[in-house]
């Protein structure tokens, strides 16, 4: 059989682009070289999968993604966050809003979003091969002929798409491979790098913190004296670092920093952005004065987790069998201004296996931000994390993957001619 579409790689982008292709009538082969699909789909949002985010207007959902953003605009103009939501609600997977907007499935379990796509391909009639390992694309004028899997089977169509994800977490099989055919065919690669990935800290007494969440604090990234960025939020203490939703957000900045080489990459906790150092100052004389006969180390319960105690009391400089009213100012003020500029130094980013996603990929100069198709090979369509485009945590990496995956199979219609019955999203 000739297909209207071959889909490679059956994750959420390949899922929502070959089902919405045989909803409009295509005839859809989705080729996927893991036993089963939606293996990386099954482990985000450590299970839960946050499928996508609650923000309400379109030009600030799309500012998260940077200056690469603005290439969503017609795609989210089809497909948006809402549409996600209604999409999924309409297919039995209840949803919630969670802080910061992130929306997950009631159940908390990801394989009901991966069982709703799973029906959606079913009841659109799409084929689906799984250990479908694609050795090479043959192309011919611009165009391709077939794709060839690794037993040497050939299998054609009028169009493809490549939906095989990035490099991250190559467990789940993302070990950038589509990235090799693509620049075969002549597509520009960007280089990939690994994103929303923990950090490598040097101080050597980072492991005392091990398993430490920290919640309402801000960090800020520091080079050269000057402040790169400053988050707001939640942060965890690793054996050999930092992770959590504000290191995760800023791990792609500090990476590029830590590229450049151009001095130490450094980070600043602020454990009480809610007062400034003159208040905060204040807080501590009141509080001393009313404990003066403990001892430093007992004094500080009310202001840091106990695991955080004896790191501020040894970096802080004053005893911690000091009484509380032998502290002097100055010593009460170095305090102050620890807990408002708590310094660490990067070290490294974590790689490819702790990493969420992949930033880099096609180049978006090279795509028709309308339709997904590739402006070098004529029959050829994008859909995903393969491209050069990438968000923070909170549910808009996702989004890329349905907004793009539905735009592309509307693309493959629209310039295809192919049947279009009336059928609901």
């Amino acid at each position: 059989m000739v297909y209207d579409l071959i889909v490679i790689g059956g994750g959420p982008a390949g899922m929502m682009a070959a089902g919405r292709t045989g909803e409009r009538g295509g005839r859809v082969l989705l080729l996927e070289k893991n036993p089963r699909l939606g293996v990386k789909l099954a482990i985000t949002g450590k299970g839960r999968c946050n499928l996508t985010n609650a923000e309400p207007e379109i030009k600030k959902f799309i500012a998260n993604y940077g200056v690469n953003g603005k290439f969503l605009f017609s795609a989210m103009s089809r497909f948006d966050n809402f549409d996600v939501i209604d999409f999924f609600e309409q297919r039995g997977v209840k949803t919630k809003v969670e802080r910061g907007q992130r929306v997950f499935p009631e159940s908390d379990q990801s394989r009901d979003v991966n069982e709703a796509l799973l029906e959606y391909l079913r009841d659109n009639k799409v084929a689906v091969r799984t250990k479908a390992a694609v050795k090479e694309l043959a192309i011919r004028n611009k165009r391709i002929e077939k794709v060839v899997l690794l037993g040497q089977e050939e299998l054609a169509a009028k169009n493809y798409l490549i939906a095989t994800g990035g490099q991250s977490y190559p467990g789940t099989g993302s070990n950038g491979d589509g990235y090799d055919w693509l620049k075969r065919l002549g597509h520009k690669i960007v280089e990939p790098r690994p994103a929303l990935a923990p950090i490598v800290l040097r101080e050597n007494w980072i492991q005392e913190l091990e398993g430490l969440s920290l919640k309402n604090v801000a960090i800020s990234v520091w080079q050269n004296k000057k402040k790169i960025d400053n988050r707001f939020g939640e942060a965890l203490f690793t054996r050999h670092g930092m992770s959590g939703p504000i290191i995760l957000d800023m791990s792609k900045k500090i990476g590029e920093l830590l590229a450049l080489a151009s001095g130490p990459v450094e980070l600043m906790i602020d454990f009480k952005p809610a007062l400034n150092e003159k208040i905060l100052d204040e807080r501590l004389r009141k509080d001393f004065a009313a404990q003066i006969n403990k001892m430093f180390k007992n004094s500080l319960t009310w202001l840091l987790p106990q695991k955080m105690i004896p790191v501020i009391i040894r970096l802080s400089g004053i005893s911690g069998n000091k009484k509380v009213n032998a502290i002097t100012r100055i010593e009460r003020q170095k305090l102050s201004k620890l807990l408002k500029s708590f310094p660490l130094t990067v070290k490294a980013v974590g790689g490819w296996e702790t990493a969420i996603i992949t930033a880099g990929g096609v180049d978006l100069r090279e795509v028709d931000p309308k339709t997904m198709h590739s402006k070098i090979i004529e029959n050829l369509y994008f859909a995903g994390e393969i491209l050069d485009i990438d968000g923070p945590t909170g549910g808009f990496n996702l989004q890329i993957c349905w907004s793009t995956g539905f735009a592309a199979a509307e693309g493959i219609i629209l310039n295809h001619n192919l049947p279009t019955p009336a059928s609901p999203r």
